[in-house]
């Protein structure tokens, strides 16, 4: 259902003001050597969870396989992305573990987000930058050996139209020399939440958050990278469209 823009200045207020708060927490624990993993993945549950209650989200997550990330084994969630609530979405479906998003470089700049996302072990990566990039991705393979989870949007950016776009091949070296798994998930209706480049917010829709078979990265190597990729691609084209072929 669509709302009036009132109602949408109204809920991108209140969606800057958790957001705020919450990364303003982690600024004030990070100076008081307070902060830990466990208060700061409790922190960000809350946040999903008010985000996606005040669009009125009804989120199913749809797990046959009752896949969860394993203690001790390096992994990263790889999702289509066609709107910012993916990430609230995706979280929302892993209540019990610490996920973390690789940012673009551009979110550290944001005053007190960019450091209350550093504080909480928020990786951010430079896209216009390789080299810098390169170096990011490495930050990332620390990260993972210590436990994270992390959330990965292989197309590099927000679909424009709702469509799966070619996928980045930096996130599946990183997963290649992490010996990552990696749990494709396939979300249905973030779109029609909000569109991006847009500011036309839906409330009280419907979202399916489909969860595949884990994929092995350490089963690829840097020469066959493309078959990784190729495989990634079609499971969350599968997840999304719901094919079954």
């Amino acid at each position: 259902m669509k709302i009036s823009k009132l109602r949408t200045l109204w809920i991108v207020f209140l969606s800057a003001i958790y957001t705020v708060n919450t990364t303003g927490q982690s600024v004030i624990k990070r100076f008081l050597g307070t902060t830990n993993r466990a208060w700061v993945d409790a922190t960000m549950h809350v946040w999903e969870r008010r985000i996606l209650k005040l669009v009125g989200v009804k989120c199913n997550v749809i797990n046959p396989h009752h896949v969860e990330p394993q203690a001790g084994q390096p992994t990263i969630i790889m999702c289509n992305h066609s709107s910012i609530y993916d990430i609230p979405l995706s979280m929302h479906a892993f209540p019990h573990h610490s996920i973390r998003m690789l940012a673009k470089k551009e979110l550290s700049r944001i005053p007190i987000m960019g450091k209350g996302m550093t504080a909480a072990e928020f990786p951010f990566i430079d896209r216009k930058n390789r080299r810098q990039a390169i170096k990011d991705l490495q930050a990332v393979h620390e990260l993972l050996a210590s436990g994270i989870v992390m959330w990965i949007a292989p197309e590099g950016t927000r679909s424009k139209d709702g469509k799966i776009a070619p996928f980045k091949k930096g996130a599946f070296i990183t997963a290649i020399h992490a010996k990552a798994m990696i749990i494709p998930i396939g979300i249905r209706g973030a779109y029609e939440i909000l569109p991006a480049k847009t500011f036309q917010l839906n409330i009280n829709q419907t979202a399916e958050v489909h969860i595949g078979d884990p994929i092995d990265a350490s089963q690829f190597t840097l020469d066959n990278k493309d078959e990784l990729i190729a495989q990634v691609f079609h499971s969350i084209k599968t997840l999304v469209e719901g094919q079954t072929s």
